[in-house]
């Protein structure tokens, strides 16, 4: 299982929202860049970006901390929040993302999204598929579509998607265990997708319960931040 290590933005500093409300933001650290560093010190390969200012103003507002991490470290970094354009997704490349996560404009645009993978690959880009009682949510959480998520992601396994990213928001950032059932579930649906879990891992536990369900990687954020997980354990979880 690969570990990925999630830095939220908030102008400009790593932050941490509780069931992704924007009114429960705590401040992690002020330096994405050095948070980075210290991820790929202990070893680790990935990591999860989120522009949560570009995921509500609809635009890519923190685009000069992506660049600097990626032009620090050698991390895989794969990135979201905010990409709702063909200019925008340039934009993220040019700065030296590795693959984008496309949620909202995969469900309000789906022929751009389409469009997208077939232009630069299926390894080059995630389905965002972050579920509210099993709907898709959009506009960084604040908006629950009518799209469920087997349908969902049905419609873009048609597509060649390889990679998809699946938060049970109710359980983001909250640290009460992931949606271990909701993973078993897709994995049998869809056996050939790339799964990435996030949202919900409060413990080591939660991370080997994870890996014995065969997800491709999971992102952990909080845990981190609130030293619930060291990095030394999860480094031995890395592939």
């Amino acid at each position: 299982m690969n570990i990925i290590p999630a830095i939220d933005i908030i102008d400009g500093k790593c932050v941490r929202l509780t069931q992704g409300d924007y009114g429960q933001k705590k401040i992690y650290d002020d330096n994405p860049v050095e948070v980075a560093k210290r991820y790929e010190d202990h070893g680790l390969r990935y990591l999860h970006v989120v522009d949560l200012d570009g995921a509500k103003s609809k635009h890519i507002v923190n685009i000069q901390v992506l660049e600097d991490i990626t032009n620090t470290t050698d991390l895989i970094v794969d990135f979201g929040g905010g990409v709702k354009s063909s200019g925008d997704i340039e934009k993220a490349y040019k700065a030296g993302a590795s693959r984008i996560t496309g949620g909202s404009i995969a469900v309000r645009e789906p022929e751009l999204f389409g469009d997208w993978i077939n232009q630069y690959g299926p390894d080059k880009i995630i389905l965002g598929a972050d579920v509210k009682d099993r709907n898709i949510a959009v506009g960084g959480w604040l908006e629950t579509s009518d799209q469920d998520i087997i349908a969902f992601i049905k419609y873009y396994t048609k597509k060649d998607i390889r990679f998809v990213i699946c938060t049970d928001i109710s359980r983001d950032g909250v640290l009460e265990g992931p949606a271990i059932d909701l993973y078993k579930e897709l994995l049998a649906e869809f056996p050939g997708i790339n799964l990435i879990a996030s949202g919900g891992v409060g413990s080591i536990e939660d991370v080997e319960k994870l890996a014995e369900t065969g997800v491709w990687g999971v992102i952990i954020g909080k845990a981190i931040y609130e030293n619930r997980v060291t990095l030394d354990d999860l480094v031995k979880f890395q592939n």
